[in-house]
């Protein structure tokens, strides 16, 4: 194999692949990428971002490019390169809501003790890298997206099907912020909303981190958990009945955290290991601590493999609750299942993944690597949830070498390496052109 990227394409594809690429530029991509961190989008509040968006799109000549509002504040933005009808449609998709909002009153103390510049919608260059809230992920994905479908227009290559450019909105796993309009808006409602509303194509690439060719994803389920205690006072803890409902949610939240690694070690297989956490807390009032409250609760967040459906994670989660009451008598703690997304999984023999497979061998020059032990759930569970052949391929995270800073979990979402941009690009433009530049009974045969 040659790691020219060209490898296994006829001579035909080749040269309008060739010509797709000469319109990939770091500068372009580094223009791209700076336009979408300047404008906050977290989740809720995509808007703004969403028109920037398609007017980009149609400046680049992409016809009917689009704002797909979901309400006064949240919207989608998509563009299509229309082909002759002869061939397959094909999504390039990428969300655009970053998961903290970039400002004290709503971050802080939660993400650390101040927000630094790269936990700012404000992109900063550094050589080679890009840093502002969300540069890598999600923005970073969604400029490569943006200039995949450019280069693609640019070169004028005759298409067979529709290469579609999508974004959405609310990808990231979260409910309403404080001053959210509506619940529902993150945990992919956009890409529900996309597709309900008949933006739909025959196979999608979703873009998210991890430079490998994924087909099967976690999905994940919310469970708050309800520990129940007595109200009482301090003054007359050594006369009166005690059992403190915090202290019961500490022993439940321990016992979980082990519990976790227990339930991650069974459900491993393929390239999902699903783990869990107990992400908050709730009970007592601030104000006054001489008294304890009657109840607590914890959210979990547990995240399930394609074959684990959302009740049989329930049953699994309650028998762990159960199993605890056997060890500490008196305890009173339940559980509600508040959320559910299923895991999915696309066929791995599907064209789109043969197709981005090979694609990733001919830029690496090498067999493709398969990475394991995943447990990041992405609008690619809303995609193949509604039938559409789906792989997710993206840039993986800055090293500590390439960086002049440490990397933690939060610059590593919003930090992106122009050069890892141009290598992703360039693998979705021949995945793109692989793909809609045959016919329908093309797609039966092997991939490039």
């Amino acid at each position: 194999m040659s790691a020219t990227g060209l490898a296994g394409l006829d001579e035909q594809r080749r040269g309008w692949t060739e010509a797709a690429w000469q319109h990939i530029t770091g500068d372009r991509l580094r223009e791209l990428i700076t336009g979408l961190v300047d404008i906050p989008s977290p989740t809720g509040d995509e808007g703004q971002l969403a028109r920037h968006i398609a007017t980009t799109l149609a400046d680049a000549g992409i016809t009917g490019a689009t704002v797909q509002p979901l309400d006064d504040r949240q919207a989608n933005a998509y563009g299509r390169l229309r082909g002759d009808g002869t061939g397959p449609d094909l999504m390039l998709y990428a969300p655009i809501d970053t998961l903290t909002v970039g400002e004290e009153s709503e971050d802080l103390p939660w993400i650390g003790p101040e927000l630094r510049e790269d936990m700012r919608p404000a992109a900063r260059s550094v050589g080679d890298l890009v840093t502002g809230l969300g540069a890598s992920n999600p923005k970073g994905h969604a400029a490569c997206v943006m200039m995949a479908a450019e280069a693609v227009a640019r070169a004028g290559i005759p298409l067979t099907g529709d290469l579609v450019a999508a974004f959405g909105a609310g990808g990231m796993p979260t409910n309403a912020r404080p001053a959210g309009t509506r619940l529902n808006t993150g945990q992919g409602a956009g890409c529900s909303f996309l597709l309900e509303q008949g933006v739909w194509t025959d196979y999608a690439v979703i873009a998210k981190p991890g430079w490998t060719v994924s087909w099967d994803e976690v999905g994940l389920v919310w469970f708050e958990v309800t520990v129940r205690g007595t109200h009482t006072y301090v003054g007359s803890r050594h006369r009166l009945p005690y059992d403190n409902a915090i202290a019961r949610a500490g022993d439940v939240a321990r016992h979980l955290e082990e519990w976790f690694a227990e339930y991650a070690e069974r459900h491993t297989h393929g390239t999902v290991a699903p783990q869990g956490i107990v992400s908050s807390i709730r009970g007592g009032w601030p104000r006054m601590a001489a008294v304890t409250p009657a109840a607590c609760t914890l959210r979990v967040d547990l995240r399930i493999a394609p074959d684990t459906t959302p009740m049989q994670a329930k049953r699994e989660f309650t028998a762990a609750l159960d199993a605890l009451g056997e060890k500490l008598p008196g305890l009173d703690a339940t559980a509600e299942m508040i959320l559910a997304i299923p895991g999915t999984r696309t066929d791995p023999d599907s064209w789109i993944h043969r197709s981005a497979t090979a694609a990733w061998e001919a830029l690496e020059g090498r067999a493709h690597e398969v990475v394991r032990g995943n447990s990041g759930a992405t609008d690619a569970n809303i995609l193949r949830g509604r039938g559409i052949p789906t792989v997710r391929v993206g840039m993986p995270k800055v090293g500590e070498a390439e960086a002049p800073f440490p990397i933690d979990f939060a610059r590593g979402m919003n930090t992106v390496s122009v050069p890892a941009m141009e290598k992703l690009t360039r693998h979705l433009v021949r995945t793109a052109i692989d793909t809609v530049t045959r016919t329908h009974a093309e797609m039966e045969g092997p991939a490039a």
